[in-house]
Parts: C-alpha cells; structure tokens; sequence
C-alpha cells in the first residue's frame, strides 16, 4: 500500500506529461527520413497496382465459388 502512494505522488500532472509527449513527439519526427518526390511518385504507384491485382484475384475467385455455388442447388 505505502508503494502504491508513493508512485502516485511522484507522478507528473496531467498536462505537463501532454506537453512532454507532444515535446517527444516533435524531436522524433526531425529524425525522420522522409522520401523524395520522386520516391513517392514510384512507392504510390506500385501499391495502386499492387491492389488492382488483388481486386482482380479476388474478382476472379469471387466469380468462381459464385458459379460453383448457384451450380450446386442443380445436383440435388
């Protein structure tokens, strides 16, 4: 119990520990690399094709279990 209140008092107040993570926050951003545009550009570009091929795969399976599954009711 006496470790209990002794964590809490030394806990900061609420809104200074915000201005930390807000401090934080900004000073990790500056070590960011950021990409180029040109980096961009190219990245962007491979995953709009990247989910075209996956809307076409999923297109095709779709369209597959669809017909397999309206052949079914046929059988019995």
């Amino acid at each position: 119990m006496a470790e209990a209140n002794a964590v809490s008092k030394t806990k900061k107040p609420f809104f200074a520990r915000i201005k930390k993570f807000f401090k934080d926050t900004k000073s990790e951003l500056k070590k960011v690399t950021w990409p180029s545009k040109e980096q961009l550009k190219q990245n962007t570009g491979i995953i709009i094709a990247f989910i075209i091929m996956v809307a076409i795969f999923l297109l095709i399976f779709d369209t597959a279990f669809g017909a397999l599954v309206s052949f079914l009711p046929k059988l019995s």
